[in-house]
């Protein structure tokens, strides 16, 4: 992922904390972080105590407020797995899926709530009344994977939830380039999480893929 201008400044102002390695001081740091190309910089108690730390924006709050029916109906679908499948390695795909999800989702809860912002509902994306956000699956596309059942099922869950997750990168990756959100430190660690247990999971749901198509079911 190609980090913006804007990360980049959320990056160069955060705090970071270790030992010198000298003896003659146990004393933590402040370290600066560069642009590309450039070196980083320990700060003076001075410079470090004049850094302002980003507040959060209305481009944070909204992909915080998205995530949120976003990751609920990654659980819709992991919820499913046990009564459909054929194999014994996707339940266990889906419940890392569904215990990172619900972790997750109760960060970004946590984070609305500590800054008054309103938690929204999860499954609003059911009524019709807020726009699908990008990899969320239709109503009919839930549909088709309710009823699918053994090796449809787990082929169309693996395929399903492939796209759910590249949908949730997308969503990073326009907060943290568009250049309105993604400054806040904490929201910038909450994304970059996402974004992480999203790249892990798609490269596993790929591998079961290609395991899948080179031993078909008889």
């Amino acid at each position: 992922m190609t980090l913006g201008r804007g990360t980049v400044v959320t990056l160069s102002a955060l705090l970071l904390t270790g030992c010198s390695g000298d003896a003659e001081s146990d004393e933590p740091r402040v370290v600066q972080l560069a642009s590309p190309g450039q070196s980083n910089r320990v700060l003076s108690e001075e410079e470090a105590a004049e850094l302002d730390t980003p507040e959060h924006t209305d481009a944070d709050v909204a992909f915080v407020q998205a995530m949120i029916p976003h990751h609920a109906q990654a659980l819709e679908m992991t919820d499913l797995v046990p009564e459909r499948t054929s194999r014994d390695d996707i339940p266990l795909l889906a419940e890392r899926i569904a215990l990172s999800q619900q972790d997750e989702i109760a960060l970004l809860e946590r984070w609305l709530t500590d800054r008054g912002e309103q938690i929204p509902d999860p499954h609003a994306h059911h009524h019709g009344s807020v726009e699908l956000m990008p990899g969320m699956l239709t109503d009919e596309q839930l549909t088709r994977l309710r009823v699918a059942t053994g090796a449809e099922f787990d082929q169309l869950f693996l395929q399903s939830m492939i796209y759910h997750h590249e949908g949730a990168l997308v969503m990073v990756d326009d907060l943290l380039t568009g250049g309105e959100g993604g400054q806040e430190p904490e929201i910038f660690q909450l994304a970059q999480h996402i974004d992480s247990d999203q790249r892990i999971e798609i490269a596993r749901m790929n591998s079961l893929l290609r395991q899948m198509a080179a031993t078909p079911a008889p």
